[in-house]
């Protein structure tokens, strides 16, 4: 969360001429409910069923084409997710410091149930399954989301 994962992934899909796909989004369409709505009717394990069926089908979608997918952050607590991630994807972690998320999320929470209190601790604990997941990570600290985007389609694609 706040990583740039959206704006980086349009900008290389664009670049690409292929499809981006936020699963955040992915999952409200499904659902027919906001975020927020699934959180408060579910709680955080119904979104996560929600999340972890969009996950498979989009990525058995896109199995034979390119496409950008940006996952929501909690994505990786899935179970199964990191193995799928990992044997059908080529999956980028952006990294970035706590200060720059900080920095990022600054007034942009709405529509997020988990940037309140205590995703300083949520992020440490994510970080093994992040970096699990990732064919490759990149530090995000000091770089605009062109400048990632770049670097990702020169040096990783």
């Amino acid at each position: 969360m706040g990583s740039g994962k959206t704006s980086v992934g349009r900008i290389i899909a664009d670049a690409l001429g292929c499809p981006f796909i936020d699963l955040d989004e992915v999952i409200v369409k499904k659902a027919g409910r906001s975020i927020p709505e699934i959180f408060e009717a579910d709680g955080e394990a119904g979104f996560r069923q929600l999340e972890k069926k969009a996950l498979e089908q989009t990525v058995a979608k896109y199995a034979e084409s390119t496409a950008v997918l940006a996952l929501g952050g909690g994505t990786v607590t899935v179970p199964g997710a990191v193995e799928l991630l990992q044997a059908r994807t080529l999956c980028i972690y952006l990294r970035a410091t706590v200060e720059t998320l900080r920095e990022n999320l600054a007034g942009a929470t709405d529509g997020r149930p988990l940037a309140g209190e205590g995703w300083e601790a949520r992020l440490a604990a994510r970080e093994p399954l992040y970096a699990a997941s990732a064919h490759i990570t990149l530090d995000t600290d000091g770089f605009t989301p062109s400048q990632l985007a770049d670097e990702i389609i020169i040096d990783c694609l």
